[in-house]
């Protein structure tokens, strides 16, 4: 294994950790000790994603040590990038000579560049289309110090394309669904948090349209849900009756269900069930 599919790997390894709750501090360290310990370059760092997801996992992390190793690397990771800027200066140019304004300039292209995941260039023109319109999502709010909104987008994309596998109506379904909630003017915070890298491209390409509503959608939702539900447990007589059903506490098959829509338009109904000869009620997803 070479040195870029072992960091690739490593990327991966700490994007599992930042998902998953409660995973283990000290296995991050680890892999952070691990990655400072190869020769990493800036073909390396341009051609994974290392450099976002030390970058998510610091921000995530409670851990001191995690926090002060990966701010480490990053910053010997970004002089990478400055030496090479450095280099490419003409030999006559002096530090006096170079615009006042190239110092910031650089730091912001350093960081982007240093957090850019690597992504699979497409010529295919419906895949072209999608990640323009998930990148004009994006740019609307781009700020200095965020992500860059093309390589996200083509990342979130490719996350996309890979599941499916194909441009068919589901993946088309799911990118209008990721384009629909970044552009919500009430959904800063969604589009924020992808930009800056606090939700990684594979996580947004999977997201569930509750997980990606604004707090406003998010509120109402559970409102309706709580009134569907309450709903569902009143109208115990009015259920269709059924045998399919087996009650857990009375070992009976006299029941009746309702079921009712408590998720997403795109997922299955919830079938609230009750029996009619002691009484019981449960749910069955």
């Amino acid at each position: 294994m070479n040195v870029e599919q072992e960091v690739a790997k490593l990327a991966k390894q700490l994007d599992k950790i930042v998902s998953e709750e409660n995973s283990s501090q000290e296995v991050a360290v680890d892999l952070l000790k691990t990655l400072k310990d190869l020769p990493i370059t800036l073909d390396v760092l341009q051609k994974t994603r290392i450099g976002m997801a030390v970058n998510v996992l610091r921000k995530s992390s409670t851990s001191a040590e995690v926090q002060t190793i990966s701010k480490g690397l990053i910053k010997s990771w970004k002089k990478l990038l400055t030496d090479k800027e450095s280099s490419s200066n003409s030999k006559g140019e002096t530090e006096s000579e170079k615009p006042s304004s190239k110092s910031k300039s650089s730091e912001t292209t350093v960081k982007n560049e240093v957090e850019k995941k690597f992504v699979p260039a497409t010529n295919n023109d419906v895949r072209q289309k999608c990640r323009e319109m998930i990148k004009n999502s994006l740019k609307s709010s781009e700020e200095e110090g965020c992500g860059d909104a093309e390589s996200i987008a083509g990342a979130i994309e490719h996350c996309i394309f890979e599941e499916f596998n194909d441009t068919n109506t589901k993946y088309k379904t799911r990118v209008r669904s990721r384009v629909s909630n970044l552009r919500d003017a009430k959904n800063s915070k969604l589009r924020e948090a992808v930009l800056n890298g606090e939700i990684p491209p594979e996580r947004m390409a999977k997201m569930t349209a509750e997980e990606m509503a604004n707090d406003e959608i998010k509120t109402l939702r559970k409102k309706f849900t709580k009134e569907a539900i309450n709903d569902a447990q009143m109208a115990v007589t009015a259920g269709t009756p059924t045998d399919l059903f087996k009650c857990g506490k009375c070992q009976k098959r006299h029941c009746t269900y309702t079921q009712v829509q408590t998720r997403s338009a795109d997922e299955p109904m919830t079938t609230f069930v009750y029996c009619q000869e002691c009484g019981n009620r449960w749910k069955f997803c």
